[in-house]
């Protein structure tokens, strides 16, 4: 299995943004020097209470500069938020940049916010996204490249750069909900998945179809399936489980408010599956918290924790939010990722 750390360069009160990107750059350099495998990199827009990261190709840039081993990732770039055109240069420029150390993770995003920010009709997400994708590989893999669509047209144009990673950097598209997990398995592409909003049991459920859904489209092989989940460690088990309960339920209750703000909006499917994600964040508790949606213990209890998300969930890499709810100090998320580094990771490598 992989490991990485998802990383948002949080905001934290009384400081100022520099501070947020100073605090980012020395958990970059903490994942490289630690021997996490990757860095995922968050695209959060108009929340400046809660990150400064936005432009994720000028970041991943610098942390290309910055490291000479880790993959350096999206998690995800939500591609209807910009040009195709301008994404398939900038990103072939960061493989470039990283010496082919750069996988693209892609997504529509279940949030209308950013959207409203950036005046985009949040009902056309999905069908830009795929026709995002297809305009991107086709820049990527063709010396010249034409193209007709609903939202993009592009004549005899020529990608420069070209990625350096051939046909092209990997892919891996995020999907969350009962409709979009066939959809990305078809096209057999790697998935991201999270538990924020639905427990192991469903997730599991969901990485079923997405397996069914390859397999019914001729793909053969086990499925490429990586989880974003909160993690905190400590040798304590007292600790590891006291410590981040205020800053993790305080993650999972906004993401509810946030699904909530969002019901009765003509441009989101209104659905049963995004009511019960609303009444079921609003309702949690630490306890459930804890066996379903975050992994919390002493090394070893985090290591049979994985093996069990492993096998359910047919899980290829985790992706390790060490501070989700943006409240955990830095102190305690070097120790977490130390250890997630030091003791966890030797288990499944």
């Amino acid at each position: 299995m992989d490991f990485g750390t998802f990383m948002e360069f949080h905001d934290r009160p009384g400081r100022s943004q520099a501070e947020d990107f100073a605090e980012g750059w020395r958990q970059v350099d903490l994942a490289e020097s630690a021997g996490m495998d990757a860095i995922w990199m968050a695209e959060s827009h108009f929340t400046p209470e809660r990150a400064v990261l936005t432009s994720l190709m000028a970041v991943g840039s610098a942390i290309a500069a910055r490291t000479e081993r880790v993959t350096i990732g999206t998690a995800v770039q939500v591609l209807p938020l910009t040009d195709p055109m301008r994404m398939a240069e900038e990103t072939a420029t960061l493989d470039q940049i990283s010496e082919g150390r750069f996988e693209f993770g892609i997504g529509r995003s279940g949030s209308p916010a950013a959207y409203d920010g950036y005046g985009i009709d949040y009902s056309t997400s999905s069908e830009r996204t795929f026709e995002d994708l297809e305009i991107i590989k086709g820049l990527w893999t063709n010396e010249r490249f034409s193209y007709k669509g609903k939202f993009h047209s592009y004549d005899n144009v020529c990608l420069v750069p070209k990625p350096v990673q051939s046909p092209h950097p990997p892919l891996r598209m995020a999907a969350n909900s009962e409709a979009s997990l066939p959809v990305v398995g078809k096209l057999d592409l790697p998935l991201f998945i999270g538990v924020r909003q639905h427990g192991t049991e469903r997730v599991e459920k969901y990485v079923d179809s997405y397996q069914k859904a390859r397999k019914e489209a001729g793909f053969d092989g086990p499925p490429d399936v990586s989880i974003r989940i909160p993690v905190y460690i400590s040798e304590s088990r007292e600790e590891a489980e006291r410590v981040p309960e205020h800053t993790f339920m305080k993650q999972f209750r906004r993401l509810g408010g946030q699904i909530a703000v969002t019901v009765g909006r003509a441009d989101v499917a209104q659905d049963s599956e995004r009511a019960s994600r609303t009444a079921e964040l609003a309702n949690l508790e630490w306890g459930s918290v804890m066996r379903e949606k975050v992994v919390v213990g002493t090394p070893e209890m985090v290591i049979d924790r994985i093996h069990e998300l492993k096998e359910r969930l047919k899980l290829t890499s985790i992706v390790a939010e060490f501070n989700a709810g943006e409240e955990i100090s830095e102190s305690d998320i070097e120790r977490s990722m130390r250890l997630m580094c030091d003791k966890v990771m030797p288990a499944f490598k």
